[in-house]
C-alpha cells in the first residue's frame, strides 16, 4: 500500500481499505459456511462500516445486510440493495422506524422485547402488512470479552429470555395475529471472540427452542467474531469459523431430532476491520518527566475506542517500519480530553514532525464512530482495489459542519 502517495493525494487523517483484503474475507465465508441439510445465509452487519461503497460491494458478493437504524436502511435504499435481503435490528426501534420498514419491505425484523412486538402487531394491522420477524433471544452466555460488548448475559438490554412470561406472551400475541410470521430465533452472545466454545452452548439452546415448534425455523447465530488488533490476539481463521458452526448445527440437529430451514450468521468487524488503515501526520513531539508523546492530527474523533473501551492498537510510522523501535511512546490526538490517547506505551522508532503514521486495524468502527466533536472534519474514506485508489466518501467541508445550524 502506497500510503505516501495516499497522504500526499488525499491528506490526513484518512482511512484506508484493502477491498482485496475484505473480498478474501467474504470468499472464506462463503466457500465454508454451506450445508446439504439446510440453507445458509451471511448478513454483513453493517454498523461497523454503513456506507454505499460497502453495501454495494456487499451486493456484488450476493450477501444480505443486518442493520440498526432508519439510517442504515435509508442508506441501503439509496443504493438499490435488495429490501427482503435486509435484516432489522435493535431494542429501541421507533414507530418511524418500524413503519418505515413495514411499508418498504425489509426482509426480517429481529424483535427485541414485547413491547416491540405490540408496536409492530398494531402497524402491521393498520398497514396490513405481513412482517417476517425472528425473536432476538438472551441466550444467557457470557463470552469472555469487555463488559460493554458482551450482550448476553442475563440482565442484557437485548433481548428475551426463553420461557420467560415476556416470552411466552409474545408467542401469544403472534398466535393472534394475522400478519406476523416468526420464523426463526437470534442469538448474539457478544464481540471480539476467539473461544468457539460459547457458540456451541449458544447452538445447542437454540435448536432446543426451535424444537418447540412444528415447522422448520431459522437461527441466527450473530457475529462477535475476533481480529487482530495486536500481538495479543489470536483470531480463529474465518473459513474454520464457518465449518466449525455448519458442523456443530449439523450435529444438534442430528443429536436433538430436529430440523431448521437456514442458519445465518452476521460477520460485520472480521469482514472490514483489519483491511482498514487510518493515517495520521505527527504534528507535534513532547517529553514530560514519564512520557514521550507523539502528537497527531486525528485522534478519538475518528478513533473513538480506545477512550470507549480501552481498544488496543498497532501502529508503524511510514518508511520507518524496518527502523530500530527504541522510543516508547503514547500517540495522542489533538481533541481537548487527557482521554484522547490513540495507542498509550508502544515502541516506536524516533519521529521527525510531518512523519506519517499508520495505525492498524481500524476498518471497523472508526469512521461509523466518528464524531464533530470540537468541530473537528470527518475525515475521507479511501478503498484500494487491485492497486487503484477511489474516493468514496470525501473529506467534510468547513461549510457542511455547520450548514444544519440555524
Amino acid at each position: 500500500m502506497d500510503y505516501i502517495n495516499l497522504k500526499k493525494k488525499y491528506g490526513t487523517p484518512l482511512y484506508v481499505y484493502d477491498v482485496d483484503h475484505i473480498k478474501s474475507i467474504i470468499t472464506a465465508y462463503q466457500t465454508n459456511f454451506k450445508s446439504k441439510q439446510f440453507q445458509t445465509e451471511i448478513l454483513y452487519a453493517s454498523k461497523v462500516l454503513s456506507i454505499k461503497a460497502i453495501y454495494r460491494l456487499i451486493m456484488r458478493y450476493q450477501l444480505s445486510l443486518d442493520v440498526v437504524s432508519l439510517g442504515e436502511v435509508y442508506t441501503a435504499a439509496s443504493v438499490n440493495f435488495p429490501m427482503n435481503q435486509i435484516y432489522f435490528h435493535g431494542n429501541n426501534k421507533s414507530v418511524e422506524e418500524l413503519s418505515y420498514a413495514i411499508k418498504n419491505n425489509v426482509g426480517t425484523i429481529i424483535v427485541d422485547n414485547l413491547c416491540e412486538l405490540k408496536q409492530i402487531a398494531h402497524l402491521a394491522e393498520e398497514m396490513q402488512r405481513k412482517v417476517q420477524i425472528y425473536i432476538r433471544l438472551n441466550v444467557g452466555i457470557e463470552a469472555h470479552t469487555h463488559k460493554y460488548i458482551v450482550t448476553s448475559h442475563v440482565d442484557s438490554k437485548f433481548g428475551v429470555l426463553y420461557q420467560s412470561a415476556e416470552y411466552l406472551e409474545m408467542l401469544t400475541l403472534i398466535q393472534a395475529s394475522s400478519y406476523i410470521h416468526l420464523q426463526g430465533f437470534h442469538s448474539h452472545i457478544g464481540s471480539q471472540i476467539f473461544d468457539l466454545t460459547p457458540y456451541d452452548a449458544a447452538i445447542h439452546k437454540l435448536i432446543g427452542v426451535v424444537k418447540d415448534f412444528a415447522y422448520p425455523m431459522d437461527i441466527n447465530l450473530g457475529g462477535g467474531f475476533g481480529v487482530s488488533y495486536t500481538s495479543a490476539d489470536s483470531p480463529i481463521p474465518y473459513d474454520q469459523i464457518a465449518k466449525h458452526l455448519i458442523s456443530t448445527v449439523e450435529k444438534e440437529l442430528a443429536e436433538q431430532h430436529v430440523t431448521i430451514r437456514k442458519l445465518c450468521i452476521e460477520p460485520g468487524r472480521s469482514i472490514v476491520a483489519e483491511a482498514g488503515t487510518t493515517l495520521y501526520t505527527i504534528g507535534g513531539i513532547k517529553k514530560t518527566p514519564n512520557k514521550l508523546y507523539y502528537f497527531v492530527d486525528g485522534g478519538m474523533t475518528d478513533n473513538i475506542r480506545p477512550a470507549l473501551y480501552q481498544a488496543q492498537y498497532r501502529a508503524d510510522i511510514v518508511g520507518k517500519e524496518e527502523h530500530f523501535k527504541n522510543q516508547v511512546v503514547t500517540i495522542a490526538g489533538k481533541c481537548c480530553e487527557s482521554g484522547d490517547i490513540i495507542i498509550e506505551n508502544t515502541l516506536l522508532p524516533e519521529a521527525q514532525l510531518g512523519d506519517l503514521l499508520v495505525t492498524y486495524t481500524t476498518g471497523a468502527y472508526g469512521y461509523a464512530m466518528s464524531s464533530n466533536y470540537n468541530k473537528a472534519l470527518t475525515p475521507p474514506i479511501v478503498f484500494v482495489e487491485d492497486g487503484k485508489d477511489e474516493l468514496v466518501v470525501r473529506r467534510q467541508t468547513l461549510e457542511e459542519l455547520i450548514e444544519r445550524e440555524i
